[in-house]
């Protein structure tokens, strides 16, 4: 196949560019260089997408002895994971950018463009697995459960999974990938792994939503109405925040209180006990499927709301266009506009962004 692999700077992608070579495709890298700022450099681990990374996936293409090009998607990236992360936030939900930027930048954008260049498929290091199923391509977890990130990869479609390549799915543990591209020559085989939110690389995510979204005084709230503090702006508090409340009114059994709810048309954030945070049940409207849909309008499934988290055996029901998940267990800390992946055993079957919650605690 004509391969297209999306080369981040990291040890992953390196490695799975070096995986389609040996399986003798025509390989071409790329890296995607997702901001203006050129001269930003990473911290450690902190970030990614810098022009560091972007001269570290040169030099591993270069030893591969594959072409190397360099695409400009920094106006995409803001437009479709940057600002829709911002607007998210003022309308009090709790975003992934992670999802967004493999939904509409890696999976999307980058994928339109390769198959209008006559490649068939585009690489990248994900732990991820494509298995042939009875009702075509189905998406699976990897080998390496604590790596695995089909969590992440949850909102590609059918069509989109006919058009990937995940050479690392099967690959038992991250240490014989970086041994791997140690035995390659790859000078990336130790790089730290990246984390926290690549356009916020010094992690600071309240001070960098509060230059964008600016104060906007309100009350915190405990269940029942009643004000027991104020704050500088609703942004800055996500479900299942403990410290930095500030609140002036203690709880009456002096417990810790928690944000279980942020309303963004009020400005108001509210508070209540630990066992609040237990979510009975959770819906949304925007959903994909990864491969075939299901056929029943109910099913038994795993429900996972984060990327490390475990996954929850639960009931769904799609009706009317909503997909409804009822846990076997309540879930902890949900908020809107996170994303809960289903699969059954190690097979995803689609995802949903939470648009409602129910808590497993009546108030009062």
């Amino acid at each position: 196949m004509r391969i297209l692999a999306a080369m981040s700077g990291g040890v992953d992608s390196a490695v799975a560019a070096a995986r389609a070579v040996d399986a003798g495709h025509d390989v071409v890298g790329v890296h995607l260089a997702l901001s203006r700022a050129g001269g930003t450099l990473r911290a450690g681990s902190r970030g990614c997408c810098t022009i560091e990374d972007a001269m570290d996936a040169r030099r591993a293409a270069d030893r591969l002895g594959i072409p190397f090009y360099v695409w400009d998607f920094s106006e995409r990236f803001r437009d479709d994971v940057i600002e829709d992360f911002v607007a998210e936030y003022r309308a009090g939900r709790t975003p992934n950018p992670c999802m967004r930027c493999n939904e509409r930048i890696k999976f999307a954008a980058l994928l339109e463009r390769a198959l209008e260049l006559g490649f068939d498929a585009v690489c990248t290091g994900h732990y991820a697995t494509l298995v042939d199923g009875v009702e075509g391509l189905e998406l699976h977890r990897a080998s390496d459960n604590a790596k695995d990130q089909s969590y992440v990869l949850g909102v590609l479609t059918a069509e989109q999974l006919a058009h990937t390549y995940f050479p690392l799915g099967t690959t038992p543990s991250k240490a014989l990938v970086r041994a791997e591209a140690e035995a390659r020559g790859l000078a990336v085989a130790h790089k730290p792994d990246s984390h926290d939110i690549c356009f916020i690389p010094d992690g600071d995510t309240r001070g960098w939503l509060a230059d964008r979204v600016g104060a906007a005084p309100g009350e915190i709230v405990d269940r029942s109405g009643a004000v027991v503090g104020a704050h500088d702006g609703a942004h800055a508090f996500t479900v299942g925040q403990r410290r930095g409340l500030r609140l002036g009114v203690p709880a009456a059994d002096g417990k810790p209180r928690f944000v279980l709810e942020v309303r963004p048309v009020t400005n108001t954030v509210v508070v209540g006990p630990k066992e609040a945070l237990a979510t009975a049940e959770i819906a949304g409207a925007r959903h994909t499927w990864a491969g075939s849909a299901p056929t029943a309008s109910e099913f038994d499934c795993e429900v996972q709301i984060r990327a490390h988290a475990d996954p929850v055996p639960a009931r769904a029901v799609v009706a009317d266009g909503l997909v409804t998940v009822r846990p076997d267990a309540p879930l902890d800390g949900v908020a809107p506009g996170q994303t809960a992946v289903l699969y059954v055993g190690p097979r995803v079957l689609g995802q949903f962004t939470i648009d409602r919650t129910v808590s497993a605690v009546p108030v009062g």
